[in-house]
């Protein structure tokens, strides 16, 4: 069933599901619920200029301020004297909803353009000397820039240690004392064993360190 997060962590603590869905930490009322946080993969996003951008570092509060328009030009952060290009996905990406969650800025965006996919993100940043945008860690690549947020480089493992700020991990939640039956044990296991490393990294997530 494809439903929200919050969903996936409820059903699991009501028992109506062996296994429940989410792509964001449990809150602790959740854990004291009974729920149960399995961490299959990570997820880091990637805010990215471009290459000419002198920018190299950004808080993640001056990232929110980018993406809100309360900062409208590069000076206001030691780059050119040049109207920043605020670029995302469409809504209902989920690269989208988990940078605007993580960030703290979500439906509160004001974007200069939206593209239905991260490789248009990428591309049109690439071209533009003024953008921004944000790629899924897996996406990178040598025509964009990727600033440092908070002092922290995006890096595989930067996102396994947990310094680098934008990432969200995505869960298998189970209920705590709960008996699961033969098949949602053994697929449980499998999912929370080094077997998936190279398929969680094809879907374009990090491999929790193990």
């Amino acid at each position: 069933s494809g439903t929200g997060s919050g969903t996936g962590i409820q059903a699991a603590i009501d028992g109506t599901v062996d296994l429940g869905l989410a792509s964001r930490a449990l809150k602790d009322e959740e854990k004291s619920n009974g729920a149960v946080e399995n961490i299959v993969a990570l997820d880091g996003v990637a805010v990215v200029v471009n290459p000419e951008n002198g920018v190299t570092d950004l808080t993640v509060e001056q990232i929110a301020q980018i993406f809100t328009g309360e900062i409208t030009n590069w000076s206001e952060l030691g780059g050119a004297d040049a109207e920043i290009a605020v670029f995302g996905r469409e809504a209902g990406s989920g690269t989208r909803g988990a940078f605007e969650e993580i960030v703290g800025v979500e439906d509160a965006c004001t974007y200069t353009n939206e593209y239905s996919s991260t490789g248009d993100v990428i591309g049109n940043v690439a071209s533009n000397p003024n953008a921004i945008g944000y790629a899924s860690l897996s996406a990178l690549n040598d025509t964009v820039k990727a600033v440092n947020v908070e002092g922290v480089e995006c890096t595989e493992a930067t996102v396994q240690d947990g310094t680098y700020a934008i990432q969200r991990p995505f869960l298998i939640v189970t209920k705590d004392g709960a008996q699961l039956s033969d098949a949602a044990q053994a697929f449980l296991d499998y999912a929370m064993s080094g077997d998936v490393a190279e398929l969680i990294v094809k879907a374009g997530a990090v491999p929790p360190a193990k």
